[in-house]
């Protein structure tokens, strides 16, 4: 059975979201940070030496970092390829796996760096700059591939949604996404999915 290690406010839950999407049969262990630094205790630790989330355990194979977790996930359970495109089109696989890995990969950094500067309260005129150039860069990429297309990759789900809706939940709790409705709109809908609502009820009870 898969064991998904899950550090509570953080990006694990959209690993708990595609293990609901793909029906999986799995354990959930949370974990909490310290309040004071907001990181995750020692205990996370114990199952991966930097103590990131998320992590799963698969019968004793560890695997980190959400891009792979989600690539292995799929590789495993998607056998039907209801949520990532067949490799035998590799031109269509090809595009999903750029969508799949985008998010953490481009966009995360400038989003990250927007909501340091809030943590911190303190003005940094040059990374202020950087990051609001580059957010707006990516807000509008993500919309102009959305136009007219329901999913990231056109009218159906996949599993490369998962991973920029997880970008745009962090715009809106950042404040930086309201200016796109295209995004807000994409974001409500994903979040409208069963999957969905189970894995916030699952992971935040």
């Amino acid at each position: 059975m898969i064991t998904l290690h899950h550090l509570r406010i953080g990006r694990s839950i959209f690993t708990v979201w595609l293990l609901e999407e793909l029906g999986v049969d799995y354990e959930l262990k949370v974990y909490h940070r310290d309040p004071k630094t907001m990181r995750a205790l020692d205990d996370l630790k114990q199952i991966h030496p930097l103590g990131k989330s998320p992590v799963i355990d698969d019968d004793g194979l560890i695997v980190s970092e959400s891009g792979a977790i989600t690539s292995y996930l799929l590789e495993k359970f998607d056998q039907d390829n209801k949520f990532s495109p067949s490799r035998a089109d590799l031109k269509q696989w090809g595009t999903f796996t750029r969508w799949l890995h985008y998010p953490e990969g481009s966009v995360f950094t400038p989003l990250l760096i927007r909501m340091l500067l809030m943590r911190s309260g303190q003005p940094h005129e040059f990374l202020q700059g950087f990051s609001d150039k580059e957010i707006a860069l990516h807000m509008n990429h993500i919309a102009e591939q959305l136009a007219g297309n329901e999913f990231i990759l056109g009218d159906t789900f996949s599993a490369a949604d998962i991973g920029i809706s997880y970008m745009i939940s962090m715009a809106r709790r950042l404040g930086v996404s309201a200016d796109y409705p295209t995004l807000e709109a994409y974001l409500d809908r994903n979040q409208s999915r069963p999957a969905w609502i189970s894995a916030i009820e699952r992971a935040v009870e």
